[in-house]
């Protein structure tokens, strides 16, 4: 699904080029669960950019499903980002003002959807996310777990290929966190690729495959087995959300 070929990303800085990454291949199959860890300026967050589409490399290939995107332009990329990638971010980035459905639905306008099968769309991504009662709910009368579930729906509505998640229990307690990572993993039995960046390495570890970046290179790529089978032992359901 996912093939980055000798990536290398370069930034100036006045005089100075700052190598954001250097020559890092990787391979991530459908269905995979895959962490990007690392400390700060290790390179985790430029990765999470180049495969999310959000920029485009210096030099190298990025193949996302047979399609080379390295090369794209910026209305080419729009395009593979609406239709092939869902994003969950920290900060959800909610519209204030929107309902849960109608932030939910946000991204299908971009794709000509009708009124009607947007909202029917949106609701059912978020019964799928276990906020079928709060649909109407405006983002500051949901609590913060709810509102990462939003987002989360939000990043599954037009069905992607990929879902992204940047350091998506960043900002949410531990019992919260908790409740949103099991609804990550649910939506990866599910048949979902997910894409986690984290600098937790409690949260790393519970990704099925761990990669590790320092100074722009990938320092290890490890499968965590004890991950894998727990999820087959001990699957687990989207969690309730208390009313």
């Amino acid at each position: 699904m996912i093939t980055l070929s000798n990536i290398e990303k370069n930034y100036q800085m006045g005089d100075q080029t700052v190598h954001a990454l250097r020559g890092v291949n990787l391979h991530i199959e459908r269905n995979e669960f895959v962490a990007f860890i690392g400390a700060s300026g290790s390179g985790k967050s430029t990765m999470m950019n180049i495969v999310g589409c959000l920029d485009r490399p210096s030099s190298g290939t990025y193949q996302l499903n047979g399609r080379d995107v390295a090369t794209m332009s910026s209305d080419e990329l729009a395009l593979v980002r609406n239709a092939e990638i869902g994003f969950i971010f920290q900060s959800f980035h909610l519209l204030p003002r929107a309902s849960a459905l109608d932030n939910v639905a946000q991204p299908l306008i971009y794709r000509g959807i009708g009124h009607k099968e947007r909202q029917r769309m949106a609701f059912e991504a978020l019964e799928h996310v276990g906020l079928g009662q709060r649909v109407h709910h405006r983002p500051n009368e949901l609590s913060g777990g709810q509102r990462q579930r939003v987002a989360i729906a939000r990043a599954l509505v037009g069905k992607p290929s990929i879902l992204l998640a940047d350091e998506p229990t960043g900002n949410l307690d531990s019992t919260t966190s908790a409740e949103i990572l099991a609804l990550i993993k649910d939506l990866h039995r599910n048949g979902q690729t997910v894409v986690m960046v984290t600098h937790e390495p409690e949260i790393a570890q519970q990704c099925h495959r761990v990669v590790r970046l320092h100074d722009g290179r990938v320092l290890s790529d490890l499968r965590n087995s004890s991950a894998e089978q727990a999820l087959e032992q001990s699957p687990q359901s989207i969690p309730e959300v208390a009313a």
